[in-house]
């Protein structure tokens, strides 16, 4: 019996996005200046520039809907 073989499709290059202004990073991981957080289950990924800018509400553990 001939079976024809596939091999399965590669996945899209996926990007990691700031959750506050939508700037993309390339790759399937965030540069080690970026921030994450689980909000509501869900990882959620800052940008050094909004990290930066938002940094003491993100210690003050403030959710993120306060700033």
């Amino acid at each position: 019996m001939d079976e024809e073989r596939r091999e399965p499709a590669k996945p899209a290059a996926e990007h990691v996005t700031c959750a506050r202004c939508g700037s993309t990073a390339d790759g399937g991981t965030a540069p080690p200046t970026w921030v994450f957080s689980v909000e509501n289950g869900r990882r959620q990924y800052l940008c050094d520039a909004c990290s930066r800018a938002h940094i003491r509400s993100i210690e003050g553990r403030l959710d993120s809907a306060w700033w």
